[in-house]
């Protein structure tokens, strides 16, 4: 679109802005000043005129089409009734140039004003370019045909060439009009696309910013500058509390930030706004945000925007309050510190008891003697487990030659009763002789959570099958159960400590969440693994390999790895 067309369509919208009433006046006013004009031609040059009726008639018509156009309601009447004007403007024109045809002949050409307001009004287009054409022929025609003398044929063609003016006049005006029109609905269409376009985005961003605002998460957006592009109330507040006092807008490297010990400051190039404009993507970065009695534990993810193009284009990165998590954890580590404090005084008095039954085994019936004996090695882990609760990151191992055999006979025979209770079969298969250098206290341990765990999440009856072999020098030892199973979810929280799945909790069944977070760190003390495979439903395995610990145990009676795993 050129810049006239552009300023002719602004000027077109501004006029549609107008009453209706008000338009019709502008329309109306250019043919009057005119006529006021001539008027004054008349009265100077050519007084004559005004003794002419349809001189007079002509100006009382054009006064009266005036007052009509200011003070007609035209926009109460019926549609289009405002074109009776220019219609009347034809026949007014016509009487004035029929009233001084000797003096003003230029006259007819006022012709071209209701032309062009009947043409350009984009209403009955046809009949206005008629009436235009006929309105010229009469001014041109009526004349000839009312003075003396013969009607020639020559005086009828010679004013022709003015209707044909007339007429390519009006069909361009309605032409352009109707061009201008379409060029009006389209730009009010685009007008209104955009103002929607505008709206929905308005809305969708007040709908973020209250969304970012209502959730308990800090969330900071950075442009692929590094500049902050979006803060949300959350994010706010914490910010605040790693501003230092004294400086009001400081900058990165004087943060108060602090490693997991609130002690340490970090890094400014390890800090997470800085990391993230590196392209670095993390999540559970823990830290501390502030010191002293207002200082906050924030855990911290960050993720990368790229653009089409696949470069990089900014980071989110979301701050998560774990402070009062932190404080939970603290005071359930000290409740358990003391409780397990607690726990010492009565098990050595236990421990002592039973040493002093068994100090005198002859007067002991032998199974009573069998009875002591199991109570004392349940003391010693239970004293063990006591110590894995006052300190779960410093096991301590003494290796020696054990019988693995022994150990999983053992767990079972310790395993028993409740396994009873449950309805459970226990079921053993250990290659035989099997014997390795480990610690037999731990690996027991391990054996006897494995098991109680398998026995105790299988209550409504099942099988429990504990399995041991030699894997070359390493030894293999799967505990797999057919009980109520595991979802994805509790799998991969399963090793975390005082962890407990919601189905044992719905069912409550008893523990504390501790017996396959320490299993994990004996297992991790030795040099070795453990899997755990689950299924809702199925049941559940647990496989540990402890390697290069096996010293006997001939290859030939191995078992089959991959039917052992496959059938996990």
């Amino acid at each position: 679109m050129t810049p006239s067309e552009s300023k002719s369509i602004t000027t077109s919208h501004f006029y549609r802005l107008q009453g209706l009433r008000k338009r019709v006046f502008l329309t109306q006013l250019p043919l009057s000043l005119l006529m006021v004009v001539a008027v004054i031609l008349a009265l100077a040059f050519y007084p004559q005129s005004f003794r002419e009726t349809l001189f007079v008639t002509s100006l009382v018509m054009h006064v009266l089409l005036l007052l009509a156009a200011i003070f007609v309601p035209w926009d109460r009447l019926p549609r289009g009734s405002f074109l009776v004007i220019p219609y009347l403007d034809f026949v007014a024109i016509g009487l004035f140039r029929g009233g001084n045809y000797q003096f003003l002949t230029a006259v007819g050409l006022l012709i071209f004003f209701p032309v062009f307001w009947l043409a350009a009004s984009g209403m009955a287009k046809r009949t206005a370019v008629s009436v235009s054409v006929v309105g010229a022929l009469l001014i041109v025609w009526v004349p000839i045909f009312t003075q003396s003398g013969a009607l020639t044929f020559e005086q009828l063609v010679k004013p022709l060439l003015f209707p044909l003016v007339v007429f390519a006049f009006a069909t361009t005006v309605a032409a352009v009009t109707n061009t201008m029109n379409v060029q009006r609905k389209t730009l009010q269409a685009k007008d209104r696309q955009l103002r929607d376009a505008l709206a929905a985005s308005q809305q969708r961003e007040r709908l973020l910013s209250t969304i970012l605002d209502t959730v308990a998460v800090g969330v900071v957006v950075v442009d692929s500058g590094g500049h902050d592009v979006l803060m949300n109330a959350t994010q706010s507040v914490l910010h605040g509390h790693a501003l230092p006092e004294g400086i009001a807008d400081p900058e990165e490297k004087e943060l108060l930030v602090f490693n997991q010990d609130g002690i340490t400051p970090v890094p400014t190039e390890e800090r997470p706004v800085l990391r993230a404009i590196h392209a670095e993507e993390f999540s559970n970065y823990q830290l501390w945000l502030g010191s002293g009695e207002t200082a906050r534990a924030v855990s911290v993810a960050s993720r990368v925007m790229v653009n089409e193009q696949g470069e990089f284009d900014g980071a989110v990165v979301a701050f998560h309050d774990i402070t009062d998590m932190m404080s939970a954890l603290s005071a359930k580590n000290d409740f358990v510190s003391n409780v397990s404090h607690e726990f010492r005084t009565p098990l050595t008095s236990i421990q002592g008891y039973l040493d002093m039954a068994l100090e005198e085994p002859a007067e002991l019936p032998p199974h009573v003697e069998k009875y002591l004996t199991i109570a004392v090695r349940n003391v010693d882990r239970l004293n063990s487990l006591v110590e894995d609760l006052l300190s779960t990151d410093s096991v301590t191992l003494n290796v020696a030659r054990v019988d693995v055999a022994q150990l999983v006979a053992d767990s079972l025979g310790t395993a028993a009763p409740v396994a009873d209770a449950n309805k459970v079969a226990l079921s053993t298969q250990v290659q035989a002789p099997l014997e390795a250098f480990v610690d037999a206290l731990r690996v027991g341990q391990v054996l006897d959570n494995l098991v109680s765990n398998a026995v105790k999440y299988s209550p409504d009856g099942g099988t429990v099958t504990v399995r041991a072999w030699a894997q070359g020098s390493d030894l293999w030892c799967e505990v797999k159960d057919t009980g109520m199973g595991m979802n994805s979810a509790d799998q991969a929280e399963a090793f975390t400590k005082f962890f407990r799945a919601k189905s044992a909790m719905q069912r409550s069944i008893p523990g504390i969440g501790l017996g396959l977070m320490i299993s994990k760190a004996i297992i991790s003390k030795h040099g070795g693994t453990i899997e755990l495979r689950s299924e809702r439903g199925v049941g559940t395995s647990l496989i540990f390999v402890l390697p290069g610990c096996v010293v006997t145990g001939p290859a030939t009676t191995a078992l089959d790895l991959t039917a052992v795993l496959s059938d996990s």
